[in-house]
């Protein structure tokens, strides 16, 4: 009996053990929670079916059941990088240089810190090194144009004439002169595309013109040819934050080619906005039913082509290309404006210096600069920063081609000038920063920060740069921190930089200057570490 008594005891305890092979514990789960796990199932695949994307065409999905996938370890979770709120120099430092330090596998930093209250260097690493500064470079272009040009600085289109005029018949020529404005578009004029070349042609029906027996000259002469920076990588050439420069342009050298329906097998309407008389359009787009549209276009030297259809239901398409040659498209666009506001052309149009004698009609003016600053510093407006670093250059007497060679070269002299910077610490190839060749050493651009700082436009540089947690660039970081509304500095982002440079006010209120330029492939990490420091510093107190 005991031995039959503990052989029953045994049986009975192997019985009541929980399987531990994963296998097993799959086959309990499913006989006993097998209806539970098909609805949640369903509802997995509902939610992932109402997540998608609307469009138009989509038909109803049946989901299909998909093999369980295999678990794998996770990997090591990286610790966020935090602000700290030092107290003295030393803590500073060492919280810094942990924030630096701990944020980035590859790569270089490039990074200094100065009060400008104190006059004393709080941090640097590399201060001397030239890094590459995306939009950081901004910054220079902002301090290059207030010193050269001066905050009421205005950009003037003008339109003259050869010839007599008499009667409202013009027997001469009408020339567009540029001035590379880069506010002649939407952002800055009415709400579509044309609404800047209508607004400036109105002047000239208000001035009574309205015939034309010769050509519209278009002269672009106030800048360099060369419409693409150096250093400019051929992958963002047809990106639309890298449009053209030239002496004329419009609507930020970008065109927009738009479909829209008509009637149900009727023809498509195809545009161009801004329209333009320098680009021609084939187009053959037929309006079908339903919301859903096929189109295919294609650009080349003659011209750019629509084909396809478009559903009778659906909404207008609108695509947009850079525009190659700045001066043709806007000129193009002047003539085309002409003609939609009454005033006959008997000649096309060409491209050309103003010929000597002419006499002007009417003029255009752009904002202040003061304005344009505030734009490109808050949204970095490449093309706005582009045309403001030749118009720098070039001055405010005009007396020279705008160009980046010149531009960099009063740039430099600048800087050697006021702040005694090193002749290798600054090259600029550009105004905006997508030039692979730009380099600035943080110590430099320091330095323009602390002079910039007690010009006397220096209110307006610190009042167009991004503020922490409020506005532009940086209206989505740092909130909720000491940084939040004390912040405000130019941002930078590539694929290998991630850059920020301006003021922060620490918490004993010293107003501090600081530059943070990572070059390398770990860029979300070295952001993570700029905000990071950026609340530190705002958190400091000595």
């Amino acid at each position: 009996m005991t031995g039959a008594r503990a052989l029953l005891l045994l049986l009975f305890a192997l019985a009541t053990i929980r399987p531990v092979d994963g296998q097993a514990t799959r086959k309990k789960t499913t006989v006993r929670a097998g209806t539970a796990a098909r609805a949640s199932a369903r509802a997995r695949a509902a939610s992932r079916l109402k997540s998608r994307p609307a469009a138009a065409d989509r038909t109803s999905v049946t989901p299909r059941k998909r093999a369980r996938p295999v678990r794998r370890a996770a990997a090591p979770a990286i610790a966020r990088l935090e602000a700290r709120t030092p107290f003295g120099l030393d803590a500073l430092r060492g919280d810094l240089g942990f924030l630096a330090g701990a944020s980035i596998r590859n790569g270089s930093w490039g990074m200094m810190v100065v009060s400008l209250s104190q006059g004393d260097t709080l941090f640097s690493i590399n201060a001397d090194v030239p890094h590459q500064p995306a939009s950081t470079q901004k910054v220079l272009t902002s301090v290059l144009a207030l010193n050269s040009l001066g905050a009421n600085y205005r950009y003037h289109t003008d339109v003259l004439h050869t010839g007599t005029l008499r009667d409202g018949r013009l027997d001469g020529d009408l020339i567009l002169r540029g001035d590379g404005d880069p506010s002649l578009s939407s952002r800055f004029i009415g709400r579509t595309p044309d609404a800047a070349m209508d607004s400036l042609v109105g002047r000239l029906v208000r001035a009574g013109v309205r015939q034309v027996s010769g050509r519209v000259i278009g002269d672009a002469s106030g800048f360099e040819a060369r419409s693409i920076p150096e250093g400019w990588h051929p992958r963002i050439l047809q990106d639309a934050y890298a449009g053209r420069v030239s002496g004329l342009t419009l609507n930020e050298n970008l065109v927009w080619v738009t479909v829209r329906p008509t009637t149900r097998g009727s023809p498509a309407t195809v545009v161009l906005e801004p329209a333009t008389t320098a680009i021609p359009v084939r187009a053959s787009v037929r309006t079908v039913a339903g919301r859903g549209a096929s189109l295919r276009l294609g650009r080349g030297a003659n011209g750019i082509s629509v084909s396809g259809t478009i559903g009778a239901q659906g909404y207008q398409r609108s695509y947009s290309y850079v525009v190659e040659d700045p001066a043709s498209f806007t000129t193009g666009a002047f003539l085309a404006a002409l003609r939609r506001n009454g005033i006959t052309v008997a000649g096309g149009m060409t491209l050309g210096p103003t010929p000597s004698g002419a006499r002007p009609l009417v003029s255009w003016e752009s904002p202040s600069l003061e304005t344009l600053l505030t734009v490109m510093n808050r949204e970095s407006v490449n093309v706005i920063a582009e045309h403001m670093f030749r118009a720098a250059g070039r001055g405010s007497d005009r007396h020279v081609a705008g160009s980046a060679f010149n531009s960099d070269t009063v740039l430099r002299g600048l800087l050697q000038r006021t702040v005694g910077m090193r002749s290798d610490a600054l090259r600029a190839y550009d105004g905006s920063g997508l030039s692979q060749t730009d380099l600035v050493s943080p110590r430099a651009m320091v330095q323009l920060l602390g002079w910039a700082n007690k010009a006397s436009w220096g209110p307006l540089l610190h009042a167009s740069l991004p503020l922490a947690g409020r506005s532009g660039t940086l209206r989505h970081r740092m909130m909720g921190t000491a940084a939040q509304a004390n912040l405000h500095a130019k941002t930078g982002t590539t694929n290998d930089i991630v850059a920020l440079a301006g003021y922060v006010t620490a918490r004993n209120g010293e107003l501090l200057a600081f530059t943070m330029m990572y070059n390398g492939r770990d860029r979300w990490r070295a952001r993570e570490a700029i905000d990071a420091i950026g609340i530190t510093l705002a958190n400091w107190s000595r």
